[in-house]
């Protein structure tokens, strides 16, 4: 057992998030036989990542605020502290904060066994893209 010391807050860089984002590493892996990494990722009013994919998924568990989650197909889904959303391998979404309210989420996903192909982070959304689901 070993206590793993922790990683300084970084922010979200321009090229993957709009808005201000901050995360910090909770876990990583700590051998060759492990895969997994879990992040606290804070969002402010409105910011929210770019389309991006990953490639063995991605499990989101909403701690605080509103989350929006979207996909290629046009689906929106609001999530609410205690949700947890599922994205499945190589499936392209977003995620962020309401207009209106700050978000944190804890990001959990398994590593790609080369690990620069674990996240593709793609294009920035296009208008409209970013908005709350349909209610109608």
């Amino acid at each position: 057992m070993k206590l793993v010391p922790k990683s300084p807050t970084s922010k979200g860089p321009a090229s993957n998030f709009t808005g201000d984002v901050w995360v910090d590493a909770i876990a990583a892996p700590q051998g060759s036989d492990q895969r997994m990494s879990v992040s606290r990722v804070r969002f402010a009013p409105g910011a929210h990542t770019a389309w991006h994919s990953h490639a063995l998924g991605q499990t989101l568990h909403i701690t605080e605020g509103v989350a929006l989650i979207g996909t290629r197909d046009g689906t929106t889904i609001e999530a609410h502290p205690g949700d947890t959303i599922f994205t499945p391998s190589g499936e392209e979404h977003w995620h962020g904060a309401t207009p209106d309210d700050f978000m944190e989420h804890l990001a959990m996903l398994d590593n790609a066994d080369d690990r620069a192909d674990t996240t593709t982070w793609l294009e920035h959304l296009a208008p409209g893209e970013y908005r709350r689901p349909d209610t109608t």
